[in-house]
């Protein structure tokens, strides 16, 4: 089977936009904010914001399932205030949960945290927990710069994160690192910002010794890693310089990167760099790219048609189309061995 484990609901219906621009709104006049209970979204909306679009591309590409969280660049962390984001959060979360139970064989839900800049992360446990064990997350996406383009957040080897680390592995789930909207002009939010973020979060795990601390805590890191792969040779020397094992040694036990990357020669060198082990296939499709390629006449986010491309052996590409994330996300393998997938 095919798991796409990079997943956001990027098509939810208008009315889940609309609360929040009441609920932002609201933060600008001083008015009362919305309630939860003002979001109006029955089933059917759901169905007709999925099934002509994410479900749609899905069977075209034979994607078996999809990991699928809130909208990234719609978490915003940056707007208001811890409390903005935890109501903000929670109707995020309940509506991806709603499409798991519509969809119980195509998609599966991770949690969107209510990160707010300055706030300790602890903060998130009842959202985390809540997600978990009422909606059955798998992961959830860990936003390293909840300021939005300002980077005022310690790094990610920092004991500020370690609350969020230690439910983690508690409850055996990885986090995706994930940033969201940029409100700094000088970066881009996609084409910036988010390869920024997935560079900058290697180079913090390299700096520190994270996994001494949490050694099956496992990590995503999107986007294909960003610049990673690219400048393998320039992050090995670093770590030589200070004085770190091996990257295999050092983080490749719990560092593990995606297949977003929108062209084949970018998948060729993904392949050739990081060992097969660490790759899990996704597309975040209909997310940051949506047009056809010109060049090849198919979607740049048709990711399956890289993969399918490349050359791989069978034992390759099924470990990277499935395997290597039913051990990434044990969670997400227990659900499919209980379904008898």
């Amino acid at each position: 089977m095919i798991i796409d484990i990079h997943g956001h609901y990027t098509t939810a219906p208008a009315a889940l936009g609309e609360w929040r621009e009441r609920q932002v709104a609201a933060l600008q006049d001083a008015s009362p904010p919305p309630s939860r209970a003002d979001v109006k979204i029955s089933d059917d909306d759901l169905r007709a914001s999925i099934e002509a679009n994410q479900l749609r591309l899905m069977d075209e590409r034979g994607i078996d399932l999809t990991v699928f969280s809130p909208r990234a660049s719609f978490m915003a962390h940056h707007i208001g205030s811890f409390e903005t984001s935890a109501e903000w959060a929670a109707i995020c979360n309940e509506l991806c949960y709603r499409a798991s139970r519509l969809y119980p064989e195509r998609f599966v839900p991770a949690a969107m945290l209510p990160q707010s800049p300055g706030v300790d992360p602890a903060t998130c446990l009842p959202e985390l927990t809540r997600c978990v064990e009422d909606y059955g997350a798998v992961a959830l996406n860990l936003n390293p710069d909840p300021s939005g383009g300002h980077w005022t957040a310690p790094p990610l080897t920092d004991r500020y994160w370690y609350p969020v680390y230690e439910k983690m592995v508690e409850y055996g789930i990885p986090a995706m690192v994930h940033v969201s909207t940029s409100v700094n002009p000088a970066f881009h939010t996609t084409g910036a910002h988010y390869l920024n973020a997935d560079t900058t979060a290697f180079m913090q795990l390299i700096q520190g010794d994270l996994f001494a601390d949490f050694p099956t805590l496992k990590l995503v890191i999107p986007h294909g890693g960003g610049a990673v792969p690219y400048h393998w040779g320039r992050f090995r020397g670093l770590a030589m310089a200070l004085g770190k094992p091996a990257l295999e040694e050092h983080l490749l036990q719990n560092v593990f990167f995606d297949t977003c990357v929108y062209h084949q020669p970018g998948i060729d060198l993904l392949l050739e760099v990081i060992p097969t082990q660490n790759i899990l296939f996704a597309s975040e499709m209909i997310g940051a790219v949506r047009d056809i390629d010109p060049r090849t006449g198919y979607h740049f986010d048709d990711t399956a048609r890289y993969i399918d491309d490349a050359g791989l052996d069978e034992a390759e590409l099924g470990a990277i189309q499935e395997h290597n994330a039913r051990n990434v996300y044990p969670r997400l393998d227990a659900l499919l061995t209980q379904q008898g997938r």
